[in-house]
């Protein structure tokens, strides 16, 4: 039996450091300018006489990649007793910023400016603020010290808000004064761990009020009517927190908070924390059940983190502070799994419908199964590099493959569930194996590292299989053809009709885009950009390629509509389509030989079959 290395990061929140009492470091950041996009730091951390390096964190957790904003960092100053320090960033690691301590000096003043929305990067790095809301991130307000335990220095964090506005995060509050918010110390991993939204338009709703442990959803906005979350929406919330309680059987969170940004301002995406998300979505979010409907998974997916990717984190993930770069290797247990339960459990609780859900298997299944870039690499590759892919522009990313390790690492774990519900006749499922990997007993945010060979010795314990040859056949070899053995396993089967589905229609009026990919091998923009164009597929043949921009189809003034039209005629019609494109300031016309229709990936059930999809997303949890 190999012991398990576990990482206290905190207890009830409160800090935990040895029995040396270490001086926190204070940070005061005023965000009275965030509608002017800036923020402004000021940092005293104790010191000793000496050479001093301070570092910008560089690797943020759940980002997976190098992605800290230092770029973003202006008006950099050190102070000793007021006396300006001179300082030097280091010529190979340019998150790193080397001083000389003066002696007799034992505090260090540090100021900067944070620019809150100058983009330029994913994530968090991303434009985070507007005049009416910020997402304010804790690992772009500070510096510190690599010290052997960087991740538990103290921290006393103070944050001063725009006047009226309103916040929410999972630290600790020690108290207000005005709009002033002072938090109660917590190590360094806990800050970062901990992110704030406030802003004008601000509501929070508790969602379990007396249970434990407790969940709150707060919500900030750039209008008021975008706070409007329905009644039925904050019970499918309710009931999301009861699915994942069935699914894992024990919290490692005091407390869980939702924190939602609804707002075309910001970068749309979300990012998990232990004891709370940050999900950002467009401002209709709330107040479109079609908008809603596509992007809900988002908060069952980072829900389902603080158990797979917080607390059991893979080993080359766990490092000792930000600078060390992580090993992502393991994201398609990370990304991948998380990804299948955050789909599983949104239609669980209600957010989405069970067609939703079959309208994205279908999808993924079809997108993954055309990656050309699957000829040449693994999706085990794929996973090494996704700090690279996460920066990856769009153009290629079908031969290059993209972060694929969600939404393939989806099908692969559905496939996983599949085969043990056949093994055990029924009787187990991977809400099993979730149970006992994630599960254990309720604690505080705790990190528990894993390796591979663990993943498969407890998969092991629910259903007998040599599961090391199954993921070394699916993740680590290359692999043409997607895996489907999930959908096939199911009880469906994957085929392409020629009437658009509601579920990829939704999709095209959200992303306002016309999909012809499975039939002429290309997407197009609303503005008719040809996007990347599928190796083999009837517009590849006919040599068009990505960046051009379709004019007309037929002679006749490109919209979705008329392209679909052409599409149909041609079944009957064996003239090649005829589109007119221009790049640049040319126009080329282009004869494409196709005549088989619109081609659309749907799942199909299989009558002669075990349904095991339908019993997958059934309620789990007792009550309303």
């Amino acid at each position: 039996m190999i012991a398990k290395l576990v990482v206290s990061l905190v207890v009830g929140f409160a800090l935990v450091v040895s029995a040396e009492v270490i001086p926190p470091v204070r940070l005061e950041v005023d965000a009275s300018a965030a509608p002017k996009n800036l923020l402004h730091s000021h940092l005293y951390l104790p010191v000793n006489p000496g050479p001093l390096t301070l570092f910008y964190p560089k690797w943020i957790p759940g980002e997976h990649s190098p992605s800290g904003p230092v770029n973003n960092m202006t008006g950099l100053k050190f102070f000793a007793n007021g006396q300006v320090l001179p300082w030097q960033r280091d010529p190979e690691d340019l998150f790193a910023f080397r001083l000389t301590i003066p002696p007799g000096i034992s505090e260090l003043e540090v100021v900067f400016d944070f620019l809150a929305s100058a983009g330029g990067g994913e994530y968090s790095s991303g434009n985070s603020s507007s005049a009416h809301l910020l997402d304010l991130n804790w690992n772009q307000l500070l510096l510190y010290p690599t010290n052997g335990a960087s991740l538990q220095t103290p921290f006393a964090a103070r944050l001063q808000l725009p006047a009226g506005w309103q916040f929410a995060t999972a630290l600790p509050l020690q108290g207000t004064n005005g709009a002033t918010v002072s938090f109660a110390p917590v190590s360094l991993e806990s800050l970062i761990d901990s992110p704030v939204i406030c802003g004008q338009y601000f509501r929070s709703f508790d969602l379990n009020p007396g249970a434990r442990p407790p969940y709150s959803l707060a919500v900030v906005a750039d209008a008021a009517a975008d706070l409007e979350v329905t009644p039925e929406d904050r019970t499918n919330c309710l009931r999301l927190t009861r699915e994942a309680a069935a699914l894992f059987g024990a919290h490692h969170f005091p407390a869980y908070h939702f924190l939602v940004t609804v707002s075309d301002h910001v970068d749309h995406f979300g990012l998990e924390h232990h004891a709370s998300s940050d999900d950002r979505f467009a401002h209709d979010f709330w107040t479109s059940e079609a908008v809603r409907r596509l992007g809900a998974e988002v908060l069952p997916h980072e829900l389902v983190h603080s158990w797979n990717g917080k607390y059991r984190r893979p080993a080359g993930l766990a490092t000792p502070d930000y600078q060390q770069p992580m090993h992502d290797e393991l994201l398609w247990v990370y990304e991948g799994l998380t990804e299948y339960y955050g789909k599983v459990l949104a239609t669980r609780c209600g957010l989405q419908t069970n067609e939703d859900f079959y309208g994205e298997i279908a999808y993924e299944a079809a997108l993954q199964d055309h990656r050309f870039g699957r000829e040449w690499r693994s999706l085990a590759d794929v996973s090494v590099a996704g700090s690279l892919l996460y920066e990856a522009p769009g153009v290629g990313n079908n031969r290059r493959r993209s972060i694929d390790f969600y939404s393939e690492g989806d099908l692969i774990w559905l496939e996983v569930d599949t085969l043990i519900r056949q093994r055990t006749h029924g009787k187990k499922s991977l809400d099993d194996f979730c149970r006992r990997f994630h599960g254990g007993q309720n604690s505080t945010p705790q990190v528990v590292p894993y390796t591979a060979a663990e993943v498969y010795r407890t998969l092991n314990e629910v259903a007998t299989n040599d599961w090391a040859a199954f993921f070394q056949q699916r993740v680590y070899s290359i692999t043409p053809r997607a895996p489907l053995g999930g959908i096939t396993n199911g009880g469906w089967h994957l085929v392409y009709t020629n009437e658009l589905p509601e579920y990829l229609k939704a999709r095209e009026e959200q992303h306002k885009y016309t999909d012809a990919t499975y039939s002429l091998g290309f997407a197009l923009s609303e503005d008719g950009g040809v996007g990347e164009v599928l190796p083999g597929t009837p517009a590849d043949q006919a040599g068009l390629y990505q960046g051009l921009k379709l004019i007309a189809v037929n002679g006749h003034k490109w919209t979705a509509a008329i392209l679909r039209a052409a599409l149909k005629t041609a079944v009957t019609n064996q003239a090649p389509l005829e589109l007119l494109t221009l790049n640049d300031d040319f126009y080329q016309t282009y004869q494409v030989n196709y005549h088989d229709g619109e081609r659309y990936p749907v799942l199909v059930q299989d009558p002669d079959h075990e349904n095991w999809l339908d019993a997958i997303i059934a309620p789990k949890a007792r009550g309303k």
